[in-house]
């Protein structure tokens, strides 16, 4: 799977995990140079906290882009630091 957005690959794996709809990518397959973590949160009652990531490529900037759940509750651990995408950035395969 890939997250595309503005033209550029930000995450690529053949280990995306999909939870209620959306690809979660490991960490390690994210292009960090397009990342920068935000202070936004927000609360999922069976995840748990999500931190977001802005996504900056030439110059444009997807505020709060990306998702992750750094310490998720139990029921959510298997896409504990995956990273999932929306806000106009395109999963495919």
């Amino acid at each position: 799977m890939k997250a595309i957005w503005n033209g550029k690959i930000l995450a690529e794996s053949n280990s995306t995990i999909v939870v209620e709809n959306n690809h979660y990518f490991p960490d390690d397959s994210l292009n960090k140079d397009f990342f920068f973590l935000t202070n936004h949160h927000t609360s999922c009652p069976w995840k748990g906290q999500a931190s977001y990531y802005n996504i900056e490529v030439d110059g444009k900037t997807n505020e709060n882009g990306a998702w992750f759940y750094p310490s998720p509750n139990d029921a959510a651990m298997n896409i504990k630091n995956y990273v999932a995408f929306w806000q106009g950035v395109e999963v495919k395969e």
